[in-house]
């Protein structure tokens, strides 16, 4: 049996600690808002907080997750950020957007001003197929700027 505390619940779940986080996620606990892009870490859709720091949950193993924080897209509690994201219209299709918000707002955590190149360098692992990075890097300008 593995513990695992997601968005602030206790799991524990009869599973495999080889086991990548996003299958945990997604088919042990029904959390599907992080996306299944690449399956080895290129894309960012897959992308969860663990202890506040971005990581790409296709390749954690759920034992590296098993005595931390996990905070999914269902948990994240940035409603500056998320609002910013609305009210620019970032999404187009929208499936990459669960791990664009989640690294987002892990470095609006750690950097509460970024600069553009701050902005650009830490959203570079996520792809968008729309294309709305200046969207993407607008909303995070506006959320830091409300802070």
């Amino acid at each position: 049996m593995i513990s695992l505390n997601v968005n602030g619940k206790a799991h524990q779940l009869d599973a495999d600690p080889e086991m990548p986080l996003l299958w945990a996620l997604r088919d042990l606990l029904g959390l599907t808002g992080t996306k299944y892009g690449c399956g080895q870490a290129l894309c960012g859709a897959c992308t969860v907080h663990l202890d506040g720091e971005a990581v790409r949950s296709c390749v954690t193993p759920l034992s590296r997750a098993a005595h931390g924080k996990v905070t999914t897209i269902e948990g994240l509690q940035n409603r500056v950020l998320q609002d910013a994201w609305c009210d620019l219209a970032v999404p187009q299709c929208g499936f990459c957007q669960a791990g664009q918000l989640m690294t987002a707002a892990a470095l609006l955590g750690e950097t509460p001003q970024p600069s553009d190149d701050e902005i650009d360098l830490s959203m570079a692992g996520n792809l968008c197929r729309c294309g709305t990075y200046s969207r993407i890097r607008a909303a995070i300008k506006r959320a830091a700027g409300a802070r």
